[in-house]
């Protein structure tokens, strides 16, 4: 029996302990790698700060519901990483004005250097070479030097957290819903479906935050291993998860 994302966030709505125990083995190992690719922190807040009754992580899905909850679940964790403001700040405005002559494609691997991500990683979460990465940084650089008093090299990744969080409150009523990135990411988007999509997020950064987020989120499942039933149980014990005999043989398919 495969037991869904879906049914998971019920079920932990519902504080059901096959819902949560699920969660800690298949998306604790997520939660670790969002912490150490965002500066560290403790693990043990962010896990309460889900279980808290009113939390409103596991309220509903979206279409592509897994992916949709990896990327509101990297929102989670970033809430409880505390980050310093940048020495030389630099407004989403400024950042838009500069990279206005970029295509769209540039503009997204400009903006995974706010999201920490070097040229190398940033190839292979939009399928291009690092190279090819590092040259867009480079002219993107030199147009936000244009347009600023004072600057230095990793300008955008030292305000990223401040941009990422002004774009996504800059959502407008004409943004893209996940299922437009989705389908783009996934091949799936029409050659008409794709070029509307990039007439809206060439000129809104909400959209291409939110784009490279769903990006990221593909990337990241890659490679990650759950966790085993030793390794998850001072997680149960954490959050007070206590998995009845019945509700083991549902979640590894040993009973009906």
């Amino acid at each position: 029996m495969i037991y869904t994302c879906y049914e998971m966030a019920r079920d932990c709505r519902a504080d059901k302990p096959e819902g949560w125990s699920h969660f800690i083995t298949n998306y604790v190992p997520l939660v670790r790698k969002f912490l150490a690719h965002y500066g560290g922190g403790e693990i043990e807040p962010v896990l309460k700060a889900l279980r808290d009754p009113g939390s409103s992580m596991f309220q509903s899905l979206e279409p592509a519901p897994e992916r949709w909850f990896l990327a509101e679940l990297r929102q989670k964790v970033l809430a409880e990483i505390p980050f310093p403001a940048a020495e030389i700040a630099i407004d989403p405005e400024t950042v838009a004005a500069a990279l206005a002559p970029l295509t769209v494609v540039e503009k997204l691997a400009a903006w995974l250097e706010t999201m920490r991500y070097d040229p190398k990683e940033s190839g292979a979460i939009l399928r291009m070479s690092p190279e090819t990465v590092a040259k867009i940084r480079d002219k993107a650089e030199e147009l936000i030097r244009g347009k600023v008093d004072a600057w230095r090299r990793n300008l955008l990744a030292e305000n990223g957290r401040a941009l990422g969080a002004e774009a996504m409150a800059a959502k407008t009523e004409e943004c893209l819903p996940v299922k437009v990135f989705l389908d783009v990411l996934d091949g799936r988007a029409t050659w008409r479906g794709r070029e509307e999509m990039e007439r809206h997020v060439t000129r809104c950064w909400h959209c291409i935050d939110h784009f490279c987020r769903m990006a990221e989120v593909i990337q990241s499942l890659r490679g990650v291993q759950p966790l085993t039933g030793e390794e998850s149980e001072p997680f149960r014990k954490l959050l007070g998860v206590r998995m009845q005999r019945a509700g083991w043989k549902r979640l590894v398919g040993l009973g009906g």
